[in-house]
């Protein structure tokens, strides 16, 4: 882990602000789930992006409502190219990048996350 990561956190103040980014009051930088990619909300996807299909708006309420059932704790990685912070993040020990998978709300992109087998 690069020396200017912070440890992990608890964060304070959970804000989602799409289906696979967070903000954290106590943290320098925006959190990116890793290894997921949500659909973008209405108007996000640029011109000439290949944008996950799906509904932006629904994926967003979908974290939310993760976000909103317990303490977030957030183990950086690293940074990406619009330094955010790269993260694994959880609630009640539950992994907030798989969750996103298993209710298709998000898929698997960009790196390889290791998720429980679903029951």
């Amino acid at each position: 882990m690069p020396a200017d990561l912070p440890p992990a956190i608890v964060c304070e103040r959970p804000w989602v602000s799409d289906g696979d980014t967070l903000s954290c009051r106590n943290l320098p930088a925006r959190v990116r789930l890793l290894g997921i990619d949500a659909p973008e909300l209405p108007g996000h996807c640029n011109p000439g992006r290949q944008c996950t299909p799906g509904n932006g708006s629904a994926s967003k309420r979908v974290l939310i409502g993760l976000v909103r059932s317990g303490p977030v704790v957030v183990k950086p990685e690293s940074y990406d190219r619009y330094d955010r912070i790269l993260a694994r993040v959880s609630v009640n020990g539950r992994d907030l990048s798989c969750e996103m998978v298993a209710r298709g709300a998000a898929v698997r992109r960009y790196a390889s996350i290791d998720c429980p087998k679903p029951r």
